[in-house]
Order: C-alpha cells, then structure tokens, then sequence
C-alpha cells in the first residue's frame, strides 16, 4: 500500500519478468517516469520558467529503472 489509496499489485511473473500494476482512484494521476517528466517540461516552458539543472552528483544507481514495462529484469534468487 501506497497511503490509504494506492496499491502496487503483482500481476504476472514469468521466469526473469516480474509484471506490476497500480491500483488507484481516477482522480489520483499515475504516470511513467517518463511520462511525467515530459508533463513538467511542458509545464515550466509554458509557464516560462528555464529547465532546472540536475542535481550536483545526481545519478541513478546503475541498471535501475523507474518503469521498465516489458523490459527482462534480474532474476529472482532461487528458492532455498
């Protein structure tokens, strides 16, 4: 659970595939990483405002991803 709302749910798993989905209230957005972002840069060119620099040492860890939909992912530690 995500707050009192949202709730990340295991739809599928399927060797090295894990597949999840979000159940929310319409009136709770839900957008890929990317998705959202592209809404922001909408948002601050429309307002006028310059893009902002990304954080001095930001970077994400390596391989990880937001919102990989579909993409092969590591496999699950065998089962003992």
């Amino acid at each position: 659970m995500i707050g009192d709302d949202v709730r990340i749910v295991v739809v599928a798993v399927d060797r090295d595939t894990v597949k999840l989905g979000i159940e929310a209230p319409r009136t709770i957005p839900v957008h890929r990483s990317e998705v959202y972002e592209e809404i922001q840069r909408t948002n601050r060119a429309a307002a006028g405002e310059p893009a902002p620099a990304p954080a001095e040492g930001a970077k994400a860890p390596e391989g990880a991803k937001v919102a990989d939909l579909g993409g092969k992912g590591r496999r699950p530690p065998a089962k003992s």
